[in-house]
């Protein structure tokens, strides 16, 4: 309910300053507020900022497992997510709510090891879930694992098929 109302006052305020300028589009995840710029990997966190200093200039390496087993490793920024950067990297996610917490298109299979590593899914998180196929003990939303330090060299598969959530099997491609 809380992300419900954040929502809508967010939208408003939005709507009162939108003119013919694009406006970063709000998602509140986890009680924090970020702002997505044309649905980019850019995440902007309004939360405290982090105090540790990053040796590795805050790139976080994510290993994602293709349908056909391909590894493909690629290296995100700490704040993004798993399906933002995947999708920028044309690795096969489909993510049709857009981070929204609204579908299960993004669903992967975290290795065991880091499972453990990441904040328990969210009440909303685990009702996506519950619709996902092939479902296991390890499945989460990619849009919902946020890459920090505590994570690097994560592990990621992708499903053998997710339920295609827009018409015509349409994709949706980063902006």
């Amino acid at each position: 309910m809380l992300r419900s109302i954040a929502w809508q006052a967010i939208s408003r305020s939005l709507n009162l300053i939108k003119g013919s300028q694009q406006y970063p589009l709000p998602c509140v995840q986890s009680s924090m507020i970020f702002w997505r710029r044309n649905i980019s990997s850019s995440i902007v966190s309004f939360s405290e900022p982090s105090s540790s200093g990053s040796s590795n200039d805050g790139k976080i390496k994510v290993n994602y497992i293709s349908k056909k087993g391909d590894k493909i490793t690629l290296y995100g920024k700490e704040g993004d997510n798993v399906m933002y950067l995947a999708q920028q990297n044309n690795v096969d996610i489909e993510g049709a709510c857009e981070a929204s917490l609204a579908c299960c298109t993004c669903h992967v299979y975290v290795r065991d090891d880091y499972y453990n590593k990441l904040p328990p899914a969210s009440e909303e998180e685990e009702d996506m879930l519950d619709m996902a196929p092939f479902l296991k003990s390890n499945s989460r939303l990619s849009c919902q694992i946020i890459l920090s330090k505590d994570i690097d060299d994560i592990e990621v598969t992708l499903p053998p098929a997710t339920r295609n959530f827009y018409v015509d099997d349409h994709k949706p491609s980063h902006h």
